[in-house]
Order: structure tokens, then C-alpha cells, then sequence
């Protein structure tokens, strides 16, 4: 079993950064992908970035964040991260880590999205935009 926690929400003003982590405990993650997840009220869940496990660790990221956010992994902390840059009000939301060990990055992200229940989650955080 793996255990995933998120943490680094808070309220931020537009334009204003932040970086999340998801500390991930219980197993290492050495297949499929892990990748961040939000939900704002209101709203259905949508993927927004995601990372392979292993190999080139490839990333993937939705239109609306792309080249604002930026997602990495620390192997030896067992740990992804998200830095979000030139935050806007509509990123307010609560923000999930989610891993599975059967999808590669493209299919979590890009294929599937939140039409899949992945295998494990994190509990989230909160981070909200405003100013």
C-alpha cells in the first residue's frame, strides 16, 4: 500500500507562486505515474500534470497550466512536487496527488484523465487565489 500526502496550499494573490508536495509512504513507486489532480467547487476533477515513475520521468500537463506549472520528482524523498508560477483566480481549487501503478504518464493524464479511479490518493490541499 502507498500512502500519499500533500502539503504547500494556502491563499496566494494572482500572479503570486507556490509548490506543492506529495510525500508518498508505505512503498516505493517504482511503476506507472503519479500525477497532481484539482477540483474546484462546483466543479468535476480534472487532471493537470503528471510524471512517469521511472525511466525519463516524461511529463504531461493540461492547456490551462501549461507553462505555468512545472512537475518533478525527488526519488531519494519519494516525493513530487508541483511549482505553480503566475497563479490566477481560476486556479482555486483543492489540489490532489493520485498514483497508479498500471497507467504511464500520457494514459493518466492525456487518455483517461479523471474517468479512472487511480489506485491511491492523497487526502489534498487547498490553495487558493485571490487577492
Amino acid at each position: 500500500q502507498v500512502q500519499l500526502k500533500e502539503s504547500g496550499g494556502g491563499l496566494v494573490q494572482p500572479g503570486g507562486s507556490l509548490r506543492l508536495s506529495c510525500a508518498a509512504s508505505g512503498s516505493t513507486l517504482n511503476d506507472g505515474s503519479i500525477g497532481w489532480f484539482r477540483q474546484a467547487s462546483g466543479k468535476e476533477r480534472e487532471a493537470i500534470s503528471c510524471i512517469s515513475s521511472r525511466g525519463d520521468g516524461s511529463t504531461y500537463y493540461a492547456d490551462s497550466v501549461k507553462g505555468r506549472f512545472t512537475i518533478s520528482r525527488d526519488n531519494v524523498k519519494n516525493t513530487i512536487y508541483l511549482q505553480m508560477n503566475s497563479l490566477k483566480p481560476e486556479d482555486t481549487a483543492v489540489y490532489y496527488c493520485a498514483a497508479d501503478r498500471h497507467y504511464l504518464a500520457e494514459a493518466m493524464c492525456i487518455i483517461l484523465g479523471s474517468r479512472v479511479t487511480y489506485e491511491f490518493w492523497g487526502q489534498g490541499t487547498q490553495v487558493t487565489v485571490s487577492s
